[in-house]
């Protein structure tokens, strides 16, 4: 099964990090702490911020999160890396044949229960947040 990017997890850690080092983590920081290239952190950065989720100054300044760690949901992340679209999740074979009583509904009848699962790992991801996430790991702003 093809597995969902490793940026979830990345931005998920970086979040933390900024949480609990405010205008200390700079891409190279934060690069260290979740021993990757400084490029991806920077990327994953950039998608944090036009989701509205921290602020990035240049430089030496760091990054600070824009809201609340307890206001920060998994799915906010999810959706701010734009890991899938609404209902792709799960992707489907192309051209099954037609006339096959199968190819010809497999797509339609399973589409609503993959649909179904994308909205209950939506719904939570939705209920766990990234203060959550810092308590699990007894780690505290």
């Amino acid at each position: 099964m093809r597995q969902i990017s490793s940026r979830f997890s990345i931005a998920v850690h970086t979040l933390s990090l900024i949480a609990v080092m405010p205008n200390e983590c700079t891409g190279d920081v934060i690069a260290q702490s979740v021993n990757t290239n400084p490029v991806i952190i920077r990327r994953i950065m950039s998608k944090l911020k036009q989701a509205g989720l921290i602020d990035v100054r240049p430089g030496v300044g760091g990054a600070s999160l824009l809201k609340d760690p307890a206001d920060i949901t998994l799915l906010d992340v999810y959706r701010a890396l734009e890991v899938v679209e609404d209902g792709e999740l799960f992707n489907f074979h192309k051209h099954p044949n037609p006339k096959c009583p199968v190819g010809n509904m497999i797509e339609h009848t399973l589409r609503a229960e993959l649909i179904e699962a994308q909205t209950a790992l939506e719904q939570r991801l939705n209920r766990v947040t990234i203060q959550q996430m810092m308590d699990q790991i007894h780690v505290s702003e």
